[in-house]
């Protein structure tokens, strides 16, 4: 066997390189396979902690999908199968990675090849992985499979860790919140993905339509999350029209919009949230057929 493989992926914590380290661990060791573990660079670099309005300034264009500009990739000009790791903002792959997806790098890379798309997230992450669907599908690439890592803790507590993280760098627990994050146990598992890649290329898998990571727990859909994400998506359609108009990114007008929204987004999570929360268990029973649907249109490809 000769083969290459591509990893790669932009991870401002650094929790997705964790991820992505694990699963390339087995590969890097995997008998005639060159594996490429490489890192997206925005021209530009992000920071980490964020500051509030640095956080809410980058909203608009990371849900209408305006990438920012970043370095080129220093790697081979085909692959046999490429591992994209990518986080969630605002229900959309990350700027640098979208950024880099819109690349005529990209284009030459990613065309006819076959992907294996990685998701570290806090629990919400189907409508980014739609859009990642449609940038893949304008690249001619063929998605392969999707894993899907999500932070420890219910998802009314991730409401408060994972902003309380991104904006301060902290993410132990206090109080009765537990750490934010993805748990470390679930990271360290990662590599048995890795090791079936690597089975399935020494047996040239990866050419033909069918996942490689099926019956994997690779995916886990939260059903009861569905409905909240795309009234989400459709909210920040919305907001974020109105904040772009307001001016680019750190002007006055911006910021101003951006106060009213987050105070208008506090409130909609102890008031509307909860009761949107409690009417749809109460639906639950007359929808189960039309949930179970759903959730296996988006477990798809490699199912859980």
């Amino acid at each position: 066997m000769s083969k290459k493989v591509l990893i790669i992926s932009y991870s401002q914590s650094g929790q997705l390189q964790s991820v992505m380290e694990q699963i390339a661990e087995p590969l890097a060791e995997c008998n005639g396979l060159q594996c490429d573990f490489l890192e997206i660079r925005p021209e530009v670099p992000y920071p980490y902690p964020w500051s509030f309005y640095e956080f809410f300034n980058v909203f608009p264009e990371a849900v209408y999908l305006d990438g920012c500009p970043v370095k080129p990739v220093e790697c081979d000009d085909n692959y046999d199968l490429i591992i994209l790791g990518y986080t969630s903002w605002f229900l959309s792959p990350s700027i640098p990675v979208t950024g880099f997806l819109q690349t005529e790098q990209a284009k030459t890379l990613f065309k006819n090849t076959p992907v294996v798309t990685v998701i570290a997230c806090r629990d919400m992450w189907l409508i980014a992985q739609e859009k990642m669907k449609t940038l893949l599908s304008g690249l001619d690439a063929r998605l392969l499979d999707n894993v899907v890592f999500t932070d420890q803790g219910k998802s009314l507590y991730t409401f408060v860790t994972t902003p309380r993280w991104m904006l301060t760098g902290k993410k132990d627990g206090f109080w009765f919140f537990p750490p934010a994050g993805v748990d470390k146990k679930e990271i360290d598992s990662a590599g048995r993905f890795g090791e079936r890649i690597c089975n399935a290329l020494q047996h040239d898998e990866e050419c033909a339509t069918l996942p490689l990571l099926k019956n994997m727990g690779a995916v886990n859909v939260n059903g009861k999350l569905i409905a909240t994400e795309h009234i989400a998506h459709r909210s920040f359609l919305i907001w974020c029209r109105l904040i772009k108009k307001a001016g680019p990114q750190g002007s006055w007008g911006r910021n101003v919009v951006i106060t009213i929204y987050t105070a208008f987004l506090l409130t909609l999570v102890v008031t509307v949230v909860p009761l949107n929360m409690l009417f749809r268990k109460l639906l639950a029973p007359f929808r189960r057929k039309a949930l179970a649907r759903a959730v296996h249109y988006y477990e798809q490809p490699s199912g859980k």
